[in-house]
């Protein structure tokens, strides 16, 4: 397996309705727990958001400015499904950010398609008008089907990030693709503060599902109650 849909897809077929994105917010209290099936169901529903509404191909770039949240893991999946490179670059071909990221981006939408994440629960729509040309993703990705098939599907030699290609973030020998400071072996829970959609933290999603484990994510953590996420959520390891 050396691609993200044939890693989705061997999760699906091996335990569809196990947790694999737990999600926690200390600031709201908000907890959010996605199966492999409903992540793999937001996954095809943000791949047409990519593809249809942002018109992006295989081999193109796209930032994901968001903080740690579950949407993060999901704009992960999507882009890796259309064959997209995650970048860091002030230059992508289209952005998606979170509010605090408008500032920044909603400048450019008249250039660059760009997609806004109200972050509010259940990822549903921004309470207040957006600027001009900026899409909301509350609103815009329930049009999209349950299902998403590539038209050009990525290789394994396609750019998964500005580092990693597909295959090389699959690989389980390479100290790239594990989560720092992780001790999570195949099946196991990790529990991570770290942002998934940032270089230093995108293992922190990757080395749980190709191991057939889950994410336990908290933003906005509050460290006396960390702890008890770790019990409740029976994680095996932290990062």
């Amino acid at each position: 397996m050396t691609t993200f849909a044939e890693v989705l897809a061997a999760q699906l077929r091996r335990d569809p309705g196990r947790p694999l994105v737990t999600f926690y917010d200390h600031a709201t209290d908000e907890r959010v727990e996605l199966s492999v099936t409903t992540y793999a169901n937001w996954v095809a529903k943000a791949s047409g958001l990519l593809t249809d509404v942002a018109d992006l191909e295989r081999g193109m770039s796209l930032r994901i400015d968001l903080p740690p949240h579950w949407l993060s893991t999901v704009f992960l999946g999507a882009a890796w499904t259309v064959g997209l490179r995650v970048t860091t670059s002030d230059e992508p071909a289209a952005v998606v950010c979170g509010p605090e990221g408008l500032a920044t981006w909603a400048p450019l939408a008249g250039d660059v398609p760009v997609l806004a994440c109200s972050l509010r629960p259940l990822g549903v729509r921004f309470a207040e008008p957006l600027p001009p040309a900026v899409h909301d993703v509350g609103v815009e990705i329930w049009g999209q089907p349950d299902g998403f098939t590539a038209w050009d599907p990525p290789t394994d030699d396609d750019p998964a990030t500005d580092t990693l290609t597909q295959r090389e973030l699959w690989s389980p020998r390479d100290d790239r693709t594990a989560a720092v400071g992780s001790s999570l072996t195949d099946g196991g829970r990790l529990l991570s503060v770290a942002d998934p959609a940032s270089p230093p933290g995108t293992a922190t999603f990757t080395e749980p599902l190709g191991r057939g484990g889950s994410l336990v994510l908290v933003r906005n953590p509050d460290p006396d109650r960390l702890d008890a996420v770790h019990d409740a959520e029976r994680a095996t390891a932290r990062a």
